[in-house]
């Protein structure tokens, strides 16, 4: 009998109805398959745990945080466990660590490092579906450890990997993965397919679409990825190892990036050095950065808002004379394997980007990606602009 793992999403499982639509998506895999779930939060209980603890600390104690947020996606995992087994369907809930899940030690963005699968398999061998609370592990230390945002994807993956299973369904309030966010640009188109390579660009690139590290593990174990909508029967997107050359598939606007400038009277390269190093040890990551300094120290680069109060807490405490000012700016990403042998894909980019004036502060390229970042924040138009310019043409 196959195995198959389906990942249901924060809206898929948010209310007590919506459980129900999911319980009967699971009792159709389940008439010809081993199932296993790995469930998010219901709804936007993650965000309300952490509007709660940020009420109580600007910086809340990480490993304290993992153990607060872990505890939403535990609800969802029993309330579906005790639907499904009122409706005759043996199932059974297990957190990330009574699945096996063992990760490394960061917290907020632990790295999953093997998996046991010793319970897994004697619970469906006994033909009991899996329920397993998502984006969330064990380190060495017996702490609970969290993914990441989005991370519940990861857990999927990683689990379908470690299963051999046949294949691993995304469910979502959206029905597969699109040209670009469908809620801004009305004429964004679903595709079919997409190979791992572009969709870890489109990923990485700001979009909610899958969690970026879920496709590096589909990538390496060769898991089909397919994602479905938890609310309608149509086609989805599948994610596999095709690839077609030279086209735009996706086009990302990422509005989450802050800007910042510091500055102080002194400056010597190591102060640079000492600053980047300070960051990374706190797991606050820094990108595009410009060192504009001679006698004083003048640098920009950009860091995620998500970062922001921990960024500016390790400012103000290890380095209180260093002047930061914040701007919040996008980034826009074009996507698809092949785009830079077209050449003018970038020249209608550009002569969109000129027409608007829009001040550019980075542009890196590849096989794969055109990304643009910018000084502003930017309105949605510009994205439509590059969608019926780059796809809809």
């Amino acid at each position: 009998m196959d195995t198959v793992v389906l990942k249901f999403g924060g809206s898929s499982v948010s209310d007590n109805i919506k459980l129900n639509i999911v319980a009967d998506k699971i009792k159709d895999f389940y008439k010809e398959n081993n199932v296993v779930v790995v469930v998010s939060a219901q709804g936007k209980t993650t965000d309300s745990l952490l509007k709660e603890a940020h009420e109580l600390s600007n910086v809340p104690n990480e490993r304290e945080l993992d153990t607060l947020l872990s505890s939403g996606e535990q609800i969802s995992m029993s309330k579906l466990s005790i639907l499904l087994n009122r409706l005759g369907y043996p199932a059974i809930s297990l957190t990330g660590w009574q699945a096996g899940i063992f990760t490394s030690e960061t917290n907020q963005a632990a790295v999953i490092e093997n998996i046991d699968t010793t319970r897994i398999k004697k619970e469906l061998e006994e033909r009991k579906i899996v329920i397993i609370a998502g984006f969330q592990g064990i380190n060495e230390k017996g702490d609970i450890t969290t993914f990441g945002r989005g991370g519940s994807d990861t857990t999927a993956v990683a689990v379908a990997a470690a299963l051999k299973a046949d294949k691993c369904y995304i469910f979502s309030d959206v029905d597969g993965v699109y040209s670009t966010d469908p809620n801004k640009v009305q004429d964004a188109k679903k595709i079919p397919e997409i190979s791992y390579e572009e969709m870890q660009d489109i990923s990485t690139e700001g979009a909610k679409v899958l969690h970026n590290r879920c496709v590096d593990i589909g990538k390496k174990f060769n898991i089909p990825i397919i994602t479905k909508s938890s609310f309608n029967n149509r086609p989805g997107s599948v994610i596999s190892g095709k690839i077609e050359d030279t086209k735009v598939k996706s086009i990302v606007k990422d509005d989450s990036i802050i800007l910042v400038t510091a500055k102080q009277e002194v400056y010597t390269p190591r102060m640079i050095n000492r600053i980047y190093r300070k960051l990374l040890d706190n797991n606050v990551f820094i990108n595009n950065l410009i060192n504009k300094s001679t006698s004083n120290l003048e640098i920009q680069f950009t860091i995620k808002s998500a970062e922001f109060n921990k960024f500016e807490n390790i400012i103000s405490n290890e380095y209180p004379k260093l002047d930061c000012s914040y701007k919040n700016i996008s980034k826009i990403s074009i996507v698809g394997y092949g785009i830079m042998n077209d050449a003018d894909i970038i020249v209608n980019t550009m002569k969109i980007l000129d027409t608007n004036a829009l001040d550019i502060l980075n542009i890196q390229t590849n096989e794969s990606k055109i990304r643009i970042i910018f000084k502003d924040k930017l309105s949605d138009s510009i994205l439509e602009q590059l969608h019926n310019t780059l796809i809809n043409n």
